[in-house]
């Protein structure tokens, strides 16, 4: 079990309320895309821990580059259609959610649907919650070491 999860079950309550939102959005987007956005989020969050985590996953489940993963953390992808989302998802994070037109037709423009963006909105909702959870409480980081976040 890893550290946050140890975490989220001190309240009874937040570990099926993560897991029901995690699992819906699990079904959404490619797994590459919702790991772009997990580590653009986790990186304007300066959230170690699940930049640990993120980087982790992409690169040994989801079978993300190193190079792709560092772009993914500046909120960048080599993937014209992820270089839609991921940098939406980093500006959602910077602007506490007010993003402008001019960022929602960047989105639109590369073919991504109102659904996909609530959806985009809605994933980076859910690693605001483990960021803050983990930043709160500095959880002990149980991933192989990577480079801290960059302090914002």
């Amino acid at each position: 079990m890893s550290n946050l999860h140890r975490l989220r079950s001190i309240s009874p309550n937040v570990p099926g309320g993560w897991d029901s939102l995690r699992g819906s959005l699990a079904k959404t987007l490619d797994v590459m895309t919702r790991e772009g956005i997990a580590l653009a989020a986790s990186e304007a969050a300066a959230c170690n821990y699940c930049l640990a985590a993120h980087s982790f996953v992409a690169g040994n489940m989801a079978k993300i580059s190193p190079d792709e993963i560092a772009r993914d953390r500046e909120g960048c992808s080599s993937d014209p259609r992820r270089q839609a989302a991921i940098p939406f998802a980093k500006a959602l994070m910077e602007t506490h959610g007010e993003v402008s037109d001019a960022q929602f037709a960047t989105i639109r423009e590369t073919g991504w649907t109102d659904a996909n963006i609530v959806e985009t909105i809605a994933l980076t909702a859910q690693f605001v919650l483990t960021n803050f959870m983990n930043n709160a409480v500095q959880t002990p980081i149980d991933f192989p070491d990577i480079r801290p976040a960059k302090v914002n």
